[in-house]
This record gives structure tokens, C-alpha cells and sequence, in this order.
């Protein structure tokens, strides 16, 4: 979670909005099933750039200062996918994943990675093995 004190600190106003922007186009995302939902992510990755982890972690940390709800334990759905769209909306694209939990007892996860690296994640994603990605075009 980010401090108070460092929600809208170095926040250029064309991103704030963005994001919030973001927000409310993941809300309506999470209620697609999963494989229409990685059909959209994939029309809307279209001509974007891979994102660096910089970008990523920048576009991330807007989403978490945006938003309360999207700081919770069972929020990362909408969290990762408001992240790749916040990134998308800057010309660039992560790897957005949904994955389950190699070991029991079953957990389902998503997130965003660059280069295989998870972003704004405590574990290094291996405890996860990955059922939905939507890489950056150039990635395939």
C-alpha cells in the first residue's frame, strides 16, 4: 500500500486521469469470462510497445494511489488489469498473466510482469503456474 502523503506526489494530471479512467474499464472487464476477457486484451495491447519495468511499476503505483479497493488481498484482477491498461493508455503494453497456485491449497493470482519479472509482486511469481497471458505484440 502507498503512504497517504505519496498518492498525488510527481503525478502528471494526464496520467491521474488516465488511470481512473483505467479503473472503471477494469471494473467492467472482470465480469467478462476469462477467454473473451484475453481477446479484448489482446485487440487492445494492439501497436503498443513493450513496457519497461519503470513504466510498469509507474503505471502500478498510480493504480494503487487511485484506488482503495484495488490495495486489497483479493483485488488483483482488476488491479493488474487496470495496470496494462494505464500502461496502454501511455503507448505501451506488460504482460498481463492469470495463473494458479502450484501448491495447495488452490489460490488464483493475476499480475503484470516485464521480461518475466513480476511488478509490484512480493514473490518472484514462481508459485504460480500461468493459464492466461497477453504479451506485448512483439513478444509472440
Amino acid at each position: 500500500m502507498i503512504p497517504w502523503d505519496e498518492r498525488l506526489r510527481g503525478r502528471r494530471p494526464a496520467l491521474w486521469f488516465g488511470t481512473r479512467l483505467a479503473i472503471a474499464l477494469a471494473r467492467v472487464l472482470t465480469l467478462l469470462p476469462p477467454h473473451r476477457l484475453e481477446r479484448v486484451l489482446t485487440v487492445l495491447r494492439w501497436r503498443a510497445r513493450p513496457a519497461t519495468a519503470a513504466e510498469t511499476d509507474e503505471a502500478l503505483r498510480s493504480v494503487l494511489s487511485s484506488s482503495l479497493m484495488l490495495n486489497a488481498h483479493k483485488a488483483c484482477l482488476p488491479r493488474s488489469i487496470a495496470a496494462a491498461l494505464t500502461c496502454r493508455l501511455l503507448g505501451r503494453w506488460p504482460t498481463w498473466c492469470t495463473g494458479v497456485g502450484v501448491t495447495p491449497p488452490f489460490s488464483a493470482h493475476a499480475w503484470v510482469e516485464v521480461d518475466g519479472v513480476p511488478v509490484g509482486e512480493v514473490d518472484n511469481g514462481t508459485g504460480f503456474a500461468r493459464l492466461l497471458v497477453v504479451a506485448p505484440a512483439d513478444e509472440r
